[in-house]
């Protein structure tokens, strides 16, 4: 056997285990899951992974009900953000609570947003940024008030309409 064709399988062999740990540590990656506690990090955490899951009713009660125009319902949560689909994109997105600050009963919770996309031979395929969330106390538990992404501002800011106005027309589909 020559030596260049020990190289080259030498190679093939380096290639195909590259390969292999690379779908190993994939495979291995811990699926998101709630933190369930009653702090400003978990409370986020697990806002922005019930939208990610398409799980209305946690999403819905991780709101606080002072928005000034509060969704009533999982139902009308979810029709929301249906018109606006961008806030539901949630492929190829990790989403990581980096950091937080509470003062009182107010709180700033910060979350790294990371977004994997195919790129070419050159590129990393991936961009980071961070973004902010309001939390406040009601009733003795964290609830958001207002969130950078993954939101619509009507919530909380209802500006020239009022919350009826904007819904009506909306047709009031079941959520799924």
């Amino acid at each position: 056997m020559k030596t260049e064709d020990r190289f080259l399988i030498g190679i093939m062999i380096g290639v195909v285990l590259l390969v292999v740990v690379a779908l190993a540590v994939v495979r291995m990656r811990p699926v998101p899951e709630y933190m369930g506690g009653d702090t400003p990090e978990a409370v986020a955490h697990d806002y922005l992974l019930a939208l990610q899951r398409e799980d209305w009713p946690r999403a819905h009660s991780a709101l606080a009900t002072s928005l000034a125009c509060y969704p009533a319902t999982a139902e009308v949560l979810f029709n929301d953000l249906s018109a606006q689909p961008y806030e539901r994109d949630f492929d190829n997105v990790t989403l990581r609570v980096e950091s937080s600050s509470i003062e009182g009963d107010s709180a700033i919770v910060t979350v790294r947003e990371t977004h994997f996309q195919t790129g070419g031979i050159f590129s990393s395929g991936q961009s980071t940024s961070d973004f902010e969330m309001s939390l406040s106390r009601q009733d003795g538990s964290w609830r958001v008030t207002r969130s950078d992404r993954h939101w619509l501002w009507h919530w909380h800011d209802p500006g020239d309409q009022s919350c009826e106005e904007m819904r009506r027309g909306q047709s009031m589909r079941p959520v799924p």
